[in-house]
C-alpha cells in the first residue's frame, strides 16, 4: 500500500511539472518573452524597493524611493537618520508609519550582521540559492517574496522565483498548488516543479509570464476565460466556460 501511495505521489507531481512548463511555453509565447529585466538596482536598494512596495501600487512605491534616495545618500544615512524624516520622505506609500521603523529595524540588522559595516549584500552570490534566501529570510520583515525578488530582480540575477498575487491566482486555477496554499507557501512549491537547471531569466521569464497572464487575462473578478491561451490545462477556466 505504501509503494503505491508513493508512486501516485510522483505521478501527480510529474503531471504537474509536465503543466508548468507547458503554461510556460505558452504564456511566454503569449507575452514575448524573453522579459527584459526591469530593475538594475543593487541587492540592498532592491530589498528597500521591495519593501516600500509591500500593498502599494508600483507607481507609489517608486516616488517613495525615489525621494529617500534624494533625501539620504546612503543606506546608513537613512538607518540612522530620525525615523520621522525617513517616514515623511516615504509618505507616497502606503503605511509610511509601519514601514519606516521596519526598512530601519531591516538595515540595523544587516550592518549587525555584517560587523556594524556597510552591507551591500553582494556576497550572496557566492551562497547555494537556499542559503542565500535563508540569510534574508531570517531578518524580521523579510518574506519569501522578498527574499527572492532581492536574488532575482537585483543585479545578481540569482535564479530564485518570487510569487506575487497574480502568480498565485493563476497557478492555484491550473491545479499547480492547491486551493488552501498561500503564498509564502507556494514559492517552494512551485519553484520545485521548474527545472533545476533554470538560470535567471528562465525563472525570471517564467514569473513575469504568469504574472502578466493575471494580469491582463485570469482576472481576479470575472476572468476572460474564453481568450485564455491555457485554457485546456485550467480546470477553474473551463468549469466556468461549462
Amino acid at each position: 500500500m505504501i509503494p503505491d501511495l508513493f508512486s501516485a505521489a510522483d505521478a501527480d507531481t510529474e503531471a504537474r511539472r509536465r503543466k508548468a512548463l507547458l503554461v510556460h511555453e505558452r504564456l511566454c509565447a503569449e507575452y514575448g518573452a524573453p522579459f527584459p529585466f526591469f530593475s538594475t538596482k543593487d541587492p540592498l536598494s532592491e530589498l528597500v524597493s521591495a519593501l516600500l512596495s509591500h500593498r502599494t501600487r508600483n507607481h507609489d512605491s517608486h516616488r517613495a524611493y525615489q525621494e529617500l534616495r534624494a533625501r539620504f545618500p546612503t543606506w546608513e544615512a537613512v538607518r540612522d537618520a530620525p525615523t520621522e524624516a525617513v517616514q515623511e520622505a516615504i509618505s507616497a506609500c502606503t503605511w509610511p508609519e509601519q514601514k519606516a521603523p521596519r526598512i530601519q529595524a531591516v538595515l540595523r540588522e544587516i550592518s549587525t550582521r555584517c560587523n556594524g559595516g556597510p552591507c551591500h549584500l553582494e556576497f550572496l552570490a557566492d551562497l547555494p540559492v537556499p542559503e542565500a534566501r535563508a540569510w534574508l529570510e531570517a531578518i524580521p520583515g523579510i518574506g519569501p517574496k522578498t527574499s527572492a525578488a532581492v536574488l532575482l530582480f537585483s543585479t545578481l540575477r540569482i535564479a530564485a522565483m518570487p510569487v506575487d498575487s497574480h502568480h498565485h491566482r493563476v497557478a492555484q486555477r491550473l491545479g499547480l498548488i492547491g486551493p488552501k496554499v498561500g503564498e509564502a507557501a507556494a514559492h517552494k512549491l512551485l519553484e520545485a516543479l521548474l527545472p533545476t537547471g533554470w538560470d535567471a531569466q528562465q525563472v525570471y521569464d517564467h514569473h513575469e509570464a504568469l504574472m502578466f497572464h493575471g494580469q491582463k487575462c485570469c482576472y481576479f473578478h470575472t476572468p476572460a476565460c474564453g481568450r485564455c491561451v491555457i485554457l485546456d490545462q485550467c480546470p477553474f477556466g473551463q468549469a466556468r466556460v461549462r
